[in-house]
């Protein structure tokens, strides 16, 4: 006995695993400065707490959210939102062993931290505030 099903449609664009391809990923900046990992995704008109349906589309990434989220994953719960930075997704130009962004890291609410402590703490360092190289 056959089946007659039909192919499944042509995806629109490329398909990501959001676990496999973007969770924890170590985000680069146009110039391949670390800028951040990834937290969470932020999707298009999706409920967290429910099931997507079968046949449902899937959702789009709007953006990567990056903060602080290791308690979160420690003792279970949600950071609050306005706690998390959002990346916009428009501003990722390749998905790989790292994500890699087509803008500057420099002006990006992610990097705060690190430019403070490179600011604030390395640079006052003797000999912390040039490259070795």
């Amino acid at each position: 006995m056959t089946l007659n099903r039909k192919p499944p449609p042509p995806a629109a664009g490329r398909i990501l695993d959001a676990q496999l391809h973007l969770m924890d990923r170590q985000v680069l900046d146009v110039d391949a400065v670390p800028v951040t990992t990834v937290d969470d995704l932020e999707l298009t008109d999706v409920d967290p707490n429910a099931e997507i349906p079968p046949g449902s589309p899937a959702p789009v990434i709007i953006s990567l959210l990056t903060g602080p989220a290791l308690g979160t994953r420690i003792f279970g719960g949600r950071p609050p939102s306005r706690r998390l930075v959002r990346i916009p997704w428009t501003d990722v130009s390749d998905v790989s062993v790292v994500i890699r962004l087509g803008v500057s890291g420099e002006h990006l609410d992610a990097g705060w931290v690190q430019r403070w402590v490179r600011d604030k703490i390395i640079a006052r360092i003797p000999g912390g505030d040039h490259d070795p190289g």
